[in-house]
């Protein structure tokens, strides 16, 4: 019989509920979906289709952490975002089936090597090493969607040592939770396990060494990250 090489790591987890926690197989996250944002980045949004890009499960670092400045980087940036856990297998969806899979919401940080994300993308490059950094996708507890509500009034925001840099509201997303959701599973087959980070609005910026990160969305848990000294 075959032996492993090495010991494999657990899924991480999220708390979701009392005494429950959800495993993280699989994170998508969702680019341009603020007009805002994506005018503050130069681009426009592209109304036809949202558009993705994933980081590994293993990045996963628990709201209140502290971890180190990451390598390779001298413009690392925040990003607040809406975070939704499918809850039921789903596959081309209709939206009543996207709507009945997504368990619950929580809110997460997309942290990115924004220098290294710019420069992949003038060439025309995948942006991987700009977004799927280690200890980058930060979750906070998720909230089962009955108990959130329907998406849109919501405020979303987000301040550095205390100062707000991002605030706008979850109905400035130019493609809903749903819509996503109907829209992905054109292509993935979707599952409990699968989280979609529905992207940020406009404000992001540079945090370093020392800084203190905070967001929140009306609903959920606030969200915290520390930044340590490079390693």
């Amino acid at each position: 019989m075959a032996t492993r090489l090495f010991e494999s790591p657990a899924y991480p987890t999220v708390p979701a509920g009392h005494d429950a926690l959800y495993p993280v197989h699989r994170i998508f996250c969702v680019g341009r979906n603020y007009a805002d944002h994506a005018a503050e980045m130069g681009v426009e949004v592209d109304r036809e289709a949202p558009f993705y890009f994933l980081k590994d499960a293993q990045s996963l670092v628990p709201s209140g952490a502290t971890v180190p400045y990451p390598p390779g980087t001298e413009n690392y940036h925040y990003e607040m975002e809406l975070v939704m856990a499918i809850g039921a297998p789903v596959f081309r969806a209709t939206a009543s089936e996207a709507a009945a899979a997504i368990w619950g919401y929580g809110c997460g940080l997309d942290m990115t090597r924004r220098d290294l994300q710019l420069a992949a993308r003038a060439k025309q490059r995948p942006w991987d090493i700009g977004k799927n950094v280690e200890q980058s996708a930060v979750m906070t507890a998720l909230v089962p969607a009955a108990e959130f509500g329907a998406v849109g009034p919501q405020r979303i925001w987000l301040s550095v040592n205390d100062a707000v840099k991002q605030d706008a509201h979850l109905s400035d997303l130019v493609w809903s939770p749903v819509e996503l959701v109907a829209h992905l599973s054109r292509y993935y087959h979707l599952a409990p396990g699968d989280v979609i980070f529905t992207g940020t609005p406009a404000g992001v910026g540079p945090v370093g060494p020392g800084d203190a990160i905070r967001g929140g969305i009306d609903g959920l848990p606030d969200i915290e990250l520390t930044l340590g000294p490079a390693e």
